[in-house]
Formats: C-alpha cells, sequence, structure tokens
C-alpha cells in the first residue's frame, strides 16, 4: 500500500537567523495575499470582515475623488519602513512622483501623506500600538484609524508633532469627518455601515 508523500514545508515556515527582510516578500514563493513583514517577521492576513471591506472601499473611492493634483490613493499595498519592516496599510495616500508602473510591489514610506488602518479584531494590537510608533518614526504626518463600533464607523484621527516626533489626536469622528490634511474632505462617515432598510410592510 503506497503512502501519499507529505507536502513539503513552505520556506517561510521558518524564519532564518535575524529574521525576514523586507525584500524577501518578493522572493517567498506562495506567501498568503497581503502579508506583512512587522519586526522580520511575517504577518498573515485573516478573512476580512464585510466592515474592513466596506471601509477600505469607502476611504480609497472617497479619498481618490478628492486628491488634489500631485497625490495619488492607493488601497492595500506595502511601504518600505526599514530592512525588516514593510507593513501594508489598508489605504494610503501618497506623492504620485513615486508610482513608476505598474510592476511595483511596495512604496518608500517617506512618500506617504496619509496612512490609514482599518482596524479588525486580530490587528487591535497591531493597529493601535505597533504601526503608529513605526509610521511616526519615518514621518508619515497623517493617520487616521478606523474601528468598528458597535456597527457604525468610529474615526481617530493623529497628526504627527514635529517637535516630539509622535502622533497627536485632533479628532474622534462618528457620522461626518470633516478635515484640511492632507487635503479637505468632508466624508459622510454613515455610509460606510447603511443601516439595513425596513422591510417593506406589503
Amino acid at each position: 500500500m503506497s503512502s501519499v508523500p507529505e507536502a513539503p514545508e513552505p520556506r517561510w515556515a521558518v524564519p532564518p537567523v535575524g529574521g525576514w527582510t523586507a525584500d524577501d516578500l518578493d522572493t517567498l514563493p506562495n506567501l498568503p495575499p497581503h502579508t506583512e513583514l512587522i519586526d522580520g517577521s511575517l504577518v498573515f492576513a485573516c478573512p476580512q470582515t464585510l466592515f474592513h471591506s466596506a471601509a477600505v472601499s469607502f476611504f480609497s473611492g472617497r479619498l481618490r475623488s478628492s486628491a488634489p493634483p500631485g497625490l495619488e490613493v492607493v488601497g492595500r499595498f506595502t511601504i518600505d519602513i526599514d530592512r525588516f519592516n514593510r507593513p501594508e496599510p489598508d489605504v494610503i495616500v501618497v506623492d504620485d512622483e513615486v508610482i513608476q508602473d505598474l510592476d511595483q510591489t511596495r512604496l518608500p514610506a517617506g512618500s506617504v501623506r496619509l496612512a490609514i488602518e482599518v482596524v479588525s479584531p486580530e490587528s487591535r494590537s497591531r493597529d493601535r500600538e505597533t504601526k503608529p510608533v513605526k509610521y511616526a518614526r519615518v514621518r508619515i504626518p497623517n493617520l487616521w484609524r478606523v474601528e468598528n463600533h458597535d456597527g457604525r464607523a468610529l474615526v481617530y484621527v493623529f497628526e504627527l508633532e514635529p517637535a516630539t516626533g509622535a502622533y497627536t489626536s485632533t479628532g474622534i469622528f462618528h457620522d461626518r469627518m470633516k478635515v484640511s490634511v492632507p487635503f479637505e474632505v468632508d466624508l459622510d462617515l454613515t455610509a460606510i455601515t447603511p443601516r439595513r432598510r425596513a422591510a417593506d410592510p406589503r
């Protein structure tokens, strides 16, 4: 009776001494989609919730339609922080000059004007604590954190304080979000999670 050979263990299952590097994300075979590199460790994305999908689509679309010349909006794309950190914000606004061709797999963190993180249960610690520290270190000037609060979107807005190099809160938005940086936007946040239509009584 022949036995079925076991599938070979993927190369990324065992990290090298010192951890993986940003370049490895482009060369390791069969990585799951939207894999990030945080402190030399691979971080795999969990299944996306409807809230996460709706929020990413909302901000990508609204910002893209409002962005002035010179800026581009990109969704779920990795950025180079340093050799051992290549996170993937859910939405970024970048200087358009760094977008060279459609074969790019990452963008320099120094080109990012705004990073948006939509919080999932498994990413809560990274989005609230780990990533903001790394984004501040490379001086990304604006950070928005989007959370699901009892079925409604809640957006925490932060700006980098030049003297301290840390983020400071500039607002918490529930139903309507109106800000002037990185450019002026006026957003109806209730559109992210619209109430279900009442059943037709007929």
